[in-house]
């Protein structure tokens, strides 16, 4: 009982220290200090900087900073901008007709760029314009883009994968690799949904106001085509062992700064902009992950990792009824916490939870980042409805209600995986992996 009122102490602590302003991983740092120095006789220097520098020093971190480098590259290229020239064509023919560019345009930057507001950024920029000048429906618009937004955080390579790996001991190159038919999955049920509402409410979709042959199609997304491969490159180099995470990052950039260069959109300026960006990205997370391993120590110390475990063991939970509440649990935390602090600052207290009852811990890295996903587009704190809120200025809830369809296919899509775990674990299991 001592164990469940110091952990309880400390979590008020942090949510204090939150509420208060304080950076997440200052607050994680600060929080393990106190629950060492408080509750233990270990000197919480001594293990803070041992644990901080074993988290930081890790060869499975290299892949973070160069997939952030290759989305930034690729963010200041020309891409956003011949996105829609280059998938509208194909799309013409399909219920919803360009409604499906917010789609399939987010899953291609999403695997560029690995983060869920950029993506909703950088395709709100280029197709909220377009499908209003159309005449397109606004909230459908408004929460296709929504939703799609969050597949930055599903299709590899994917930055919360790469979080969740670290803190949770998992393979990076396996998570990448179990969240592509997920995403897939993902993308499917938003295209059909946007399909069967077409068809339902055929006035609301303009007609085709372009019609091109093969030949047309093929030029206009010209400058599409080589991101695609070089995705795919990355993707598959990983998938059929020809590289391991970082390997395959670091071609990636090699391949994003040459597609830059030829495209002409690559300048000092442009270079150096997206290698600030990416270290100041890389850096937060990184200190947020060396915050949340030395809080992981400081919770060890207190015993509730193992409390909690023995706990579900008596409970007898099914790991249904405990994926239930885990869901519930992650929803209500992602109102209020970006999708990576959320992962580092739950990991270390549910694992244990999760492994008791048996779950796969690869499988529930997919589930994590899906459940994550969600909280994205819920108020108050949806980072994707922040992003639209900018873009179209209009209010809040009226995004949200607009997202709501989609957020309701996420529910589905977590319902399928647990339904039929293979989704997740048949491509890690058939792939020629290395490192």
């Amino acid at each position: 009982m001592d164990q469940l009122y110091q952990s309880i102490l400390l979590i008020i602590l942090l949510l204090v220290f939150l509420a208060g302003g304080f950076w997440v991983a200052m607050s994680l740092l600060a929080i393990g200090f106190v629950g060492i120095a408080v509750f233990a006789s270990a000197p919480p220097g001594i293990v803070m900087s041992t644990t901080v520098w074993g988290s930081s020093a890790s060869w499975t971190l290299t892949a973070l900073p160069l997939f952030i480098w290759m989305g930034e590259i690729l963010f200041r290229t020309k891409l956003s901008e011949d996105m829609f020239q280059g998938l509208a064509p194909w799309l013409t023919r399909l219920p919803g007709r360009l409604l499906h560019v917010n789609v399939l345009g987010c899953a291609v930057f999403a695997a560029v760029s690995g983060s869920s507001a950029a993506t909703a950024m950088t395709i709100g920029k280029m197709s909220i314009p377009e499908l209003s000048k159309r005449g397109y429906d606004e909230k459908m618009t408004i929460g296709s883009l929504a939703g799609s937004g969050t597949l930055g955080l599903l299709i590899p390579p994917s930055i919360i994968m790469i979080v969740y790996g670290v803190a949770a001991e998992v393979s990076i190159v396996k998570l990448f690799i179990a969240g592509v038919l997920p995403g897939v999955l993902l993308a499917a049920l938003f295209m059909g949904y946007l399909a069967v509402w077409a068809t339902i409410f055929p006035s609301r979709t303009p007609p085709a106001d372009f019609n091109m042959t093969f030949r047309e199609k093929i030029y206009a997304s010209r400058r599409l085509i080589p991101v695609i491969l070089l995705v795919i490159f990355v993707i598959g180099s990983i998938y059929w062992g020809w590289a391991t995470a970082t390997e395959a990052a670091a071609c990636g950039v090699a391949g994003a700064l040459i597609l830059s260069l030829v495209t002409g959109s690559l300048t000092w300026k442009s270079f150096m902009e997206s290698l600030m960006g990416a270290t100041r990205s890389s850096c937060m997370i990184a200190f947020i992950l060396a915050g949340a391993a030395f809080l992981s120590v400081a919770m060890g110390y207190t015993g509730l990792p193992r409390t909690l475990a023995e706990w579900i063991r008596d409970m007898q939970l099914s790991p249904y009824m405990l994926l239930v509440a885990l869901t519930i649990f992650f929803i209500i935390l992602g109102c209020f916490l970006d999708g990576i602090s959320v992962v580092v600052l739950t990991v270390a207290i549910i694992l244990p939870m999760v492994e008791a009852a048996g779950i796969d811990l690869l499988w529930f890295g997919i589930y994590v980042v899906l459940v994550v996903e969600m909280s994205q587009i819920t108020p108050p704190v949806g980072f994707n409805l922040f992003v639209l809120q900018g873009l179209t200025g209009r209010n809040i809830l009226y995004i949200a209600y607009a997202a709501l369809p989609f957020f309701i296919l996420m529910v589905i899509a977590v319902t399928l995986i647990t339904i039929f775990p293979e989704i997740v674990t048949w491509l890690p299991d058939r792939s020629s992996m290395r490192g």
